[in-house]
């Protein structure tokens, strides 16, 4: 039950948090500062966030109905953690440091970790 509460817990967090996302993708849109910074990537991954925030907020109530989402926010920042770790390597490899590095890679590393360590067991197929 506690690791239940936890996960509860984490998702609300983790889906408030996306969420607050809308607010710098609609910023950054309404400024157009992607364009100034020749960032397109970053609209593009503020948006997919944005969308994952309420997506794992109404998994709060039923984390193992929602598995593959949980699955889905986990491996998501895996994979944002593993590009970020290898553009910073060749950004030194290139006598340049990226920005956010490494606070964004151990950030969304500690996401992934967490979300798996507290991954919801399957409900009984007759509990539906």
């Amino acid at each position: 039950m506690k690791r239940l509460r936890a996960l509860q817990v984490v998702l609300v967090l983790l889906g408030l948090f996306y969420c607050f996302w809308g607010y710098i993708l609609f910023d950054v849109l309404w400024h157009s500062s992607w364009l100034a910074h020749h960032d397109d990537a970053l609209p593009m991954f503020l948006s997919l966030n944005t969308a994952l925030g309420p997506c794992l907020l109404v998994a709060v109530k039923h984390p193992s109905r929602h598995r593959l989402m949980i699955a889905y926010a986990a491996l998501s920042a895996f994979a944002h953690a593993g590009t970020m770790t290898i553009q910073s390597w060749e950004a030194a490899a290139h006598g340049m440091h990226r920005q956010d590095s490494p606070q964004d890679i151990v950030i969304f590393a500690v996401i992934a970790a967490v979300l798996l360590v507290l991954f919801p067991a399957r409900e009984p197929a007759g509990s539906l």
